[in-house]
């Protein structure tokens, strides 16, 4: 009885850590092709996260920006961090965040335009 029982328990081990494999495999493949769809603004974009230690997301979520414009970028945040002035009585922490997170978004305008400018050189010869 103990030795069916140990069994069906190796059987049910291999079979689970046959499906985390293939699970794994899947999800690296899934990663690498996003990664390559990416492509190099992706790297830089990357990049520029790793740096500021704020993902694009968080810093459009921090400042409610939902479409990456300048003039909203800068409306948005005069009036949070107007909001946040500790004169005020707001919070010298959110005040951070919001400076972090107008950076980040600069980051990304610049990388955006960058890419912008090597697609019409392209375009061009």
């Amino acid at each position: 009885m103990a030795k069916y029982l140990a069994q069906i328990i190796v059987m049910g081990a291999q079979v689970v850590g046959r499906a985390f494999a293939r699970a794994l495999q899947q999800e690296y493949a899934a990663s690498q092709a996003a990664a390559r769809a990416r492509g190099r603004s992706g790297q830089q974009s990357a990049a520029a996260s790793s740096i500021t230690g704020m993902t694009l997301q968080e810093a459009q979520q921090i400042l409610n920006i939902s479409t990456l414009t300048p003039e909203e970028l800068q409306k948005n945040y005069e009036h949070l961090f107007k909001v946040n002035d500790k004169s005020v009585g707001g919070s010298f922490y959110l005040q951070s965040k919001v400076v972090r997170a107008k950076e980040r978004l600069e980051e990304e305008l610049n990388i955006q335009s960058k890419d912008q400018n090597q697609q019409s050189q392209n375009t061009e010869t």
